[in-house]
């Protein structure tokens, strides 16, 4: 074998490993968000009121997984922060603290999340952790649904007090996109209005409901 032949095999050889070893980065991802999805689906069948039975759970749609969604955020914690109102889908009020904002840079668009506490949850041992994120961006009531997306996140999640994890491919419905009546489903306030399309995460049911 001539040298530039022999050159031009070992490039093609190594282009191929480092292909190889995106696709295989990639598709761990993919893996990752699948079972995910898995999980998700399960919880409407172990949760005493749930709005969703087995028969249903094939009309769920999401995104693909798109790991460009996964971002890591800048947090800075809110000090001094009062409880506050959130409307729900019914009217009523639920009382919330900021805990604090992430902020982060996805397609040249730099937004700002604000992640919240529940007075209602946070004294209950296996909710003490949690921080949730209501939202809406530029699919709602488009692809998704209309009255935003929620993600759940964990204070044990930030990282050096400085710095959390955000995964849109992790978003989800309120219960009230599959059962309108019924609910109390906290309405994303307009701080948390991503001036983006966030495609990813959960989409509409596809049930009419």
């Amino acid at each position: 074998m001539k040298l530039y032949q022999l050159f031009a095999f070992a490039l093609l050889l190594f282009s191929s490993c480092t292909a190889s070893k995106v696709t295989e980065t990639e598709l761990s991802y993919m893996q990752t968000i699948e079972k995910h999805r898995k999980n998700y689906k399960k919880d409407f069948l172990s949760t005493q009121q749930s709005p969703l039975t087995k028969e249903y759970l094939k009309y769920l749609r999401f995104y693909p997984a798109d790991e460009n969604f996964k971002v890591t955020a800048q947090f800075t914690k809110t000090e001094n922060a009062k409880p506050f109102e959130l409307t729900t889908s019914s009217g009523s009020q639920k009382k919330y603290i900021e805990y604090g904002k992430a902020t982060f840079t996805i397609r040249d668009t730099t937004c700002s999340l604000s992640l919240y506490t529940s007075l209602q949850l946070q004294n209950m041992p296996q909710y003490k952790n949690l921080l949730f994120a209501p939202f809406k961006d530029y699919t709602s009531a488009e692809t998704t649904y209309g009255g935003g997306r929620y993600l759940d996140l964990q204070t044990t999640d930030i990282i050096d007090n400085q710095a959390i994890i955000i995964d849109f491919n992790k978003s989800y419905n309120p219960y009230c996109a599959y059962q309108p009546t019924g609910w109390n489903c906290p309405i994303p306030p307009d701080e948390n209005y991503l001036k983006m399309y966030i495609e990813a995460g959960e989409r509409n049911f596809a049930k009419e409901k």
